[in-house]
């Protein structure tokens, strides 16, 4: 569909070429939206209230794009979406108090993701700050713990500057959220200074080049090896390596395991991946991990979800750690070769290090094995509700290879994770650290925004995700995006239901619904499309009509409510020793 203009109550005026209109610098305000204009950005999600308002009436003669949500969280968690998708930082505003609170999920998200993005949020003017004023909050006491660095501004002549900074901080080294505070008397004030070059400060400047020895040494380790593994995490995709990677699996012949955020790294469907491990990932990439006698770890900080107990992750293994952080170098598990750089320059310096290939042929053929003996499938009896794996490969097989998917959290998450093959990085967007419920819907709006016209945005929700965000249905129909949601349906907060099953006597406390909204009627009450889906026969239909629809739309398929997600791995156990079923845990 055709995208509107920003929303006033007159469209911008249009430019007789190419290139976008300059926001003339008179005020703060005006220097913060030239600020944005130089770096590029094209499109804001945000809200609009009394202490940001100032920044919006800038932003009125502006080119940018922007998309009024309707909830803070959903614009933090839109922009950290459409950054993701694009691989530059993505841009939310709020107003003081409320509003900037709001945000603080979406932030956190984007901390923990190490996603990189710029808020941007209104203040009361400086003389009342620490008044308790009305919408007054210390925006950036509360922001410190969850910013890569936050900025409190002071001076409308500078203003512009510092937002500049902020941005590209924003994706400097280990991408990350940054977040700009501005009182309204900074952003009224008059000024005509321009904001001059943007850089990220020269004490965030992250090594790049890694270390000859360490090199080296990784070579060597790598090069002995008998039992390599890949293990690609989400740095890979953030450093853009994704093809430096790939180019070191092929020529090395060994086998790969990505992390979730690390998903579309590898391509799924070649032999040498093992899909993605820990707490839900495949058997055959756990085994892999826990035999393995060295593991290249590549971009990842070794979350407790992809580890489980530490003394019992990769206990066989020499760990080669590459990462441009070097405080994540064992901090959770030891690098016995640390490699702090960039990750592609630094596969490039090894594999040029590299005398010949580790001889993995027998440990490939056993991978191989493993893909053989713990495959992913499920039994989906026509006398019983539909499966939800079965919902997400049907949607996986109807729609291009490159479709962005976005999911909330929970069983959903993972199902959508492991029926859904993909094949190139930035088509999986999720929330993966902070485990955000919710961040869905607003991530297929901030990802719609971001992708190419002919490409397809898929939301996998659940129901009880659905429900925290779902009001953002009406910004999809009023900015008329072309998206799909679809919700499998199983009338309680799954992954909750599962884990009170296996780990709480079956004490359904709180995780389930006596009553649960027509979702297909709800789409239609924002204008969307709606349909209902209870049996296998529907599937197909509903996912055609839905996909051609081109709009917003939601099908709502009722599925399985006692199915699981399988495999598992305890809180805190070994991921060799995952269970297929509960009586396994």
């Amino acid at each position: 569909m055709s995208e509107r203009t920003a929303t006033t109550s007159e469209p911008p005026t249009e430019s007789t070429d190419d290139t976008p209109n300059q926001t003339e610098v008179t005020t703060g305000a005006t220097a913060v939206i030239r600020a944005l204009e130089n770096a590029g950005v094209e499109t804001a999600f945000g809200v609009q209230g009394g202490a940001i308002m100032p920044i919006y009436d800038a932003l009125y003669h502006s080119d940018i794009r922007h998309v009024t949500m309707a909830h803070e969280q959903a614009a933090a968690h839109a922009a950290d979406a459409y950054g993701v998708v694009r691989g530059d930082p993505g841009v939310c505003l709020a107003t003081s108090g409320p509003g900037a609170t709001n945000l603080v999920t979406g932030i956190a998200d984007a901390n923990m993701d190490s996603d990189a993005m710029l808020a941007l949020t209104g203040q009361v003017p400086s003389e009342m700050v620490g008044s308790d004023a009305f919408q007054e909050t210390d925006t950036t006491g509360v922001t410190a713990p969850i910013t890569k660095h936050n900025y409190f501004a002071n001076d409308s002549d500078t203003v512009g500057d510092t937002v500049g900074e902020a941005f590209e901080l924003a994706r400097e080294g280990r991408p990350g959220p940054t977040l700009v505070d501005l009182p309204k008397d900074i952003s009224l004030g008059e000024t005509t200074r321009e904001p001059g070059q943007a850089r990220a400060p020269e004490t965030s400047r992250s090594r790049t080049d890694p270390d000859d020895d360490d090199v080296a040494a990784a070579a060597r380790a790598i090069e002995r090896a008998e039992k390599p593994v890949l293990l690609f995490g989400g740095g890979v995709i953030k450093a853009n390596a994704t093809e430096v990677a790939r180019s070191f699996a092929y020529e090395h012949e060994i086998p790969v395991v990505t992390t979730m955020p690390g998903i579309g790294s590898f391509p799924e469907d070649h032999e040498l991946c093992l899909s993605w491990a820990g707490m839900h990932g495949t058997g055959y990439a756990n085994m892999a991990i826990t035999h393995t006698d060295c593991l290249v770890a590549v971009g990842t900080r070794f979350d407790d979800r992809l580890t489980g107990g530490i003394d019992t992750f990769a206990p066989e293994a020499e760990v080669v750690h590459i990462d441009i952080d070097p405080a994540e170098i064992s901090k959770n598990i030891h690098a016995d070769y640390p490699v702090v750089g960039d990750a592609g320059r630094a596969l490039e310096r090894i594999d040029a290090e590299m005398a010949h290939s580790p001889d993995a042929r027998e440990w490939a053929a056993q991978c191989q094995t493993w893909k053989d003996e713990y495959p992913m499938d499920y039994a989906a009896p026509e006398n019983e509700p539909v499966k939800p794996q079965f919902v997400v490969e049907a949607l996986d097989e109807a729609t291009p290879d490159d479709t962005i998917v976005t999911t909330g959290v929970g069983q959903h998450q993972m199902w959508a994770a492991q029926y859904w093959t993909y094949r190139e990085p930035r088509r999986w967007v999720s929330s993966h650290g902070l485990g955000t419920m919710g961040y869905g819907l607003p991530a297929a709006i901030g990802a719609r925004m971001a992708a190419e016209d002919d490409q397809s945005v898929v939301c996998v929700d659940g129901d009880a995700s659905f429900l925290m965000t779902m009001q953002e249905l009406s910004v999809a129909v009023r900015e008329d995006l072309d998206i799909t949601v679809a919700i499998l349906n199983n009338e309680y907060i799954g992954m909750v239901r599962q884990w009170q099953d296996a780990f709480f006597e079956g004490r359904r406390m709180a995780a389930g619904y006596d009553w649960c909204p027509r979702f297909d009627k709800l789409a239609e009450a924002f204008g969307a499309r709606g349909w209902s889906v209870d049996s296998y026969e529907e599937v197909p239909t509903a996912i055609e009509e839905a996909l051609a629809y081109d709009g917003p739309s939601v099908i709502d398929f009722h599925v399985d409510p006692a199915e699981n997600v399988y495999p598992m791995v305890s809180s805190g156990g070994a991921n060799g020793k995952f269970a297929l079923s509960e009586d396994q845990l």
